[in-house]
């Protein structure tokens, strides 16, 4: 994933809106919605990469290559993804197979929106 990847993704994590995001790293809320832009997004300089980063709670490397994720980020996820399980296993196999689809789908078309 790119840089507007990883920043949508960290923003939606942190549950921060990009109006705040732009206060608190000093930057302007223009810049951040050209960073977010489904096409011909921009990249912004090391320094404002570091105070969006900062804010964020990530590092540079992740929102410039995604590698390196905040601990958290991995740490919620596979808890959830225990908690689906758990669920999962007490329903018939039928209705197993129909959360999982569904959940499949869900995922696909959202990864789909983000581009």
């Amino acid at each position: 994933m790119g840089f507007k990847e990883n920043l949508r993704e960290a923003i939606d994590f942190c549950g921060i809106e990009q109006k705040e995001l732009a206060y608190k790293a000093k930057v302007s809320l223009r810049s951040i919605e050209n960073y977010l832009r489904k096409e011909n997004s921009s990249i912004p300089s090391a320094d404002k990469a570091v105070r969006i980063a900062q804010t964020l709670g990530v590092t540079v490397e992740y929102l410039v290559t995604g590698k390196n994720p905040p601990k958290e980020v991995y740490d919620t996820v596979d808890t959830e993804l225990q908690l689906l399980k758990q669920s999962l296993k007490k329903l018939p196999k039928n209705k197993q197979q129909i959360v999982v689809k569904t959940a499949l789908n869900l995922a696909e078309s959202l990864c789909d929106s983000l581009y």
